[in-house]
Formats: C-alpha cells, sequence, structure tokens
C-alpha cells in the first residue's frame, strides 16, 4: 500500500513543514552542537600539536604513530587544505591519506617503502605551508606558551569544525531522527534488539527493532553488507520481511537531488535479494523538494515525514 509516493497534490504541503521542522531544530540546537563538537576537536588539535613538539617535528614517524593526526595538519597550513588538494600536492595515494583520516591506520597492503616516501612527501608539504602567523613560537626557540597553544589549536579547530560542518550537522540530525523512532516504537512496546548476524530477515522477533545494521545483499558467493537506519518487524507480522527505514535530514535543496540515487540504488539491491514485497521507507526532514519526491516515487520508494511520524503506522507498525 503506498503512504506518500501517491499523493502529489500533498507534497507541496508536506515540504513546507518537513523545512519549518529541520530549520527549528538547527536554530534551536545546530549551534550548540557545533560548539560542542569544537571543543573536542580543539581538544584533539591541541593533544596533536604537543605530539609535534609544536609543529616543530612533523615527520613520517609521527605520521605513523598517529595517522589521523593529517587532517589537523591540513588546517594548520596558510591557505588551509583539503584532502584532495594534499594528495595532489604531495602526489600521495587517496587510500593512503584516506584511511589516514578516517580509520586513524595506514594502509596494511601498501608496501612499506612507498608508505615512507608518501609520508615523507606529506610532510614535507605540511612543513613547507605552515601558518607561521599563527605559530608565532617557531620563530624562537622556546617552546610555545600554553596560552598561546590553546588560542591557536582554538583556531585550528575552527578551521577543521568548518570543514566539516555539514557532515557534524548531519550526524547529529540522524542521531536525532532515531531518537525519535525509537521514542515512538517504544510507546507502542516495540524493544530495541541487535538481531543475529547469522539470521534470516524474516526471523526477527515480533514487536522488536534495531539501528544501523547491517544486511547481506548481492550473490550468494561474493555477499556484501548494506547498512540499514532502522530495521522494525511489526508486532503482528506472521514471519514477513521487516520494514526498513533509511533517516534522511537535508538542510538545502542542492545537496538531495545529488544523493537520490543512493536510496534507488539500495532499493534495487534489497529487491534482488528479498524480492518485490522488500518494504523500504524514508524517514524524512527539511528540504526534499518535489524533484526529489518525483524520482524516488518513480524508483517505488515510499517516504514518511518526520512531522507526520504516525504515517508509519500505515506499514503494519
Amino acid at each position: 500500500m503506498d503512504v506518500n509516493r501517491d499523493k502529489p497534490d500533498l507534497w507541496k504541503r508536506d515540504i513546507r513543514e518537513s523545512v519549518d521542522c529541520f530549520n527549528k531544530w538547527f536554530m534551536e540546537f545546530a549551534p550548540q552542537v557545533f560548539k560542542e563538537e569544537r571543543v573536542k576537536t580543539a581538544k584533539f588539535v591541541k593533544e596533536g600539536m604537543i605530539e609535534a613538539n609544536d609543529f616543530r617535528n612533523i615527520t613520517p614517524d609521527l605520521l605513523r604513530r598517529k595517522p589521523a593526526i593529517v587532517k589537523m595538519l591540513r588546517m594548520a597550513t596558510c591557505p588551509p587544505i583539503a584532502r584532495d588538494r594534499l594528495i595532489g600536492l604531495a602526489e600521495a595515494s587517496k587510500n593512503l591519506v584516506g584511511k589516514m583520516e578516517d580509520a586513524n591506520r595506514l594502509p596494511p597492503k601498501m608496501p612499506s617503502d612507498e608508505v615512507e616516501a608518501q609520508l615523507s612527501r606529506i610532510c614535507g608539504i605540511i612543513r613547507k605551508l605552515l601558518d607561521t602567523d599563527l605559530f608565532e613560537w617557531l620563530a624562537s626557540e622556546g617552546d610555545a606558551p600554553d596560552e598561546m597553544r590553546t588560542r591557536a589549536a582554538t583556531v585550528v579547530a575552527d578551521r577543521l569544525c568548518g570543514s566539516l560542518s555539514d557532515p557534524i550537522i548531519r550526524n547529529a540530525q540522524e542521531q536525532r531522527q532515531l531518537a525519535r523512532i525509537a521514542d515512538y516504537l517504544t510507546a507502542k512496546g516495540y524493544e530495541q534488539r541487535a538481531p543475529s548476524p547469522k539470521a534470516e530477515l524474516s526471523a526477527m522477533d515480533p514487536g522488536t527493532y534495531s539501528f544501523r545494521t547491517n544486511i547481506l545483499v548481492g550473490p550468494e558467493d561474493k555477499p556484501v553488507k548494506l547498512p540499514i537506519d532502522a530495521i522494525i518487524q511489526p508486532h503482528n507480522n506472521g514471519g514477513k520481511l521487516p520494514v526498513l527505514v533509511e533517516a534522511k535530514s537535508a538542510g538545502d535543496f542542492t545537496n538531495v537531488n545529488k544523493r537520490r540515487k543512493e536510496e534507488a540504488k539500495k532499493m534495487s539491491q534489497l529487491r534482488a535479494k528479498y524480492g518485490n514485497d522488500v518494504v523500504f521507507v524514508l524517514f524524512l526532514c527539511g528540504y526534499f523538494d518535489t524533484g526529489y519526491l518525483g524520482y524516488e516515487a518513480a524508483e517505488g520508494i515510499d517516504w514518511v515525514w518526520e512531522h507526520r511520524i504516525e504515517d508509519l503506522d500505515k506499514f503494519g507498525i
């Protein structure tokens, strides 16, 4: 049964209400989320500065010990440089820098001499572009005064948080959306429970749900892990597949149309594995225009607006 995708006459009204819902949250909570992230990032930066001997010791050995420090070092340059810019300037591997920043480790299969060469080039670029006006102590032989170090760490943290502001806000909004779903389900007597990784999806206990769970799709000999934000097995589902929910938020209309193919691909993978009866629902809050909604509807994907969360009931929940 279609819930919202077959009602285009309601879309514009729902879009307005969804935008209002996101904007209200953003104005009330996003500044605090960003401030809290900036405090944590400033602590990370200050610890990194001490590890690097106040930027006097930017060496391959430092990057081997603390790979994730490279994202802080990018923001310590003048001008601050993006990840891809550093990769280009240092002629470094995208895989190497990505693993360092995202996983805090070096690629295990990369030859050690190649790792050493690339780390050396990265260090050379950072040292050459260091913001010496910000790190005034580098002009002298003495240690950085703690007050000066703290001030510099705050500036670098601001730069780093600024470069990551959209992911920071998006992550906070997703956590809030999942909390909203949890509250709604708990009120209906549902219990959060992690499903067995080896159990069939349809074997999930009635009246339970899980968050951020990987399910297997693709061929049996080469299965692929597909992350699902929420899996909900209704109280009276009779051994059928649970409802799969993807939490989506957006702070502007531009990016959603770049991301809409992600959901379509996920739906295609789910259907190939579980058949056309699979129920895959988007949980939307924010700036989703008629172009986005029309695209998803054409792909057979339905949605529930956060401002009308009770529509989940229409999927048997």
